[in-house]
C-alpha cells in the first residue's frame, strides 16, 4: 500500500473485493484502484499489529489493529483502525475478498 502502485495492490484482491469503510461506506476494487492512480489516495503509511489469521480451507479470516495514513483528496490523514478481511485462494493464490475497518479512538 505504501508503495501507492495500484498494480500491485490490485494483484492482491480478487475481483469482486469490497470494502466497507469506518463510516459504513460501500467501495469497489475498480474504484479504490482508480482512486490510487490518480493519486487522489495515497499512503505513506500502513502497518498490521495483532494479527489473528484463521484458515478454513480455501478460505481466511484476517483480524489486524494498525495505523493507516497519507492523504485523501490532498488532505493528511492518519488512523489506528481495526481491521477484518476474508481471503479465498484461487488459482493457487490468496486474494482479498472483504475488507471491514473500524476506527479505534
Amino acid at each position: 500500500m505504501v508503495t501507492n502502485d495500484a498494480d500491485a495492490i490490485g494483484r492482491f484482491m480478487a475481483d469482486d473485493w469490497t470494502i466497507v469503510g469506518a463510516d459504513g461506506k460501500l467501495g469497489g476494487k475498480g474504484r479504490f484502484l482508480a482512486l490510487v492512480r490518480s493519486g487522489a489516495s495515497a499512503h505513506d503509511v500502513m502497518t498490521s499489529e495483532e494479527l489473528d489469521v484463521r484458515v478454513y480451507g480455501d478460505a481466511a479470516v484476517v483480524l489486524s489493529r494498525g495505523v493507516s495514513g497519507g492523504r485523501w483528496e490532498g488532505q493528511p490523514f492518519r488512523e489506528t483502525e481495526r481491521s477484518s478481511s476474508v481471503f479465498v485462494r484461487r488459482d493457487g493464490m490468496w486474494r482479498c475478498l472483504r475488507t471491514r475497518l473500524s476506527k479505534l479512538g
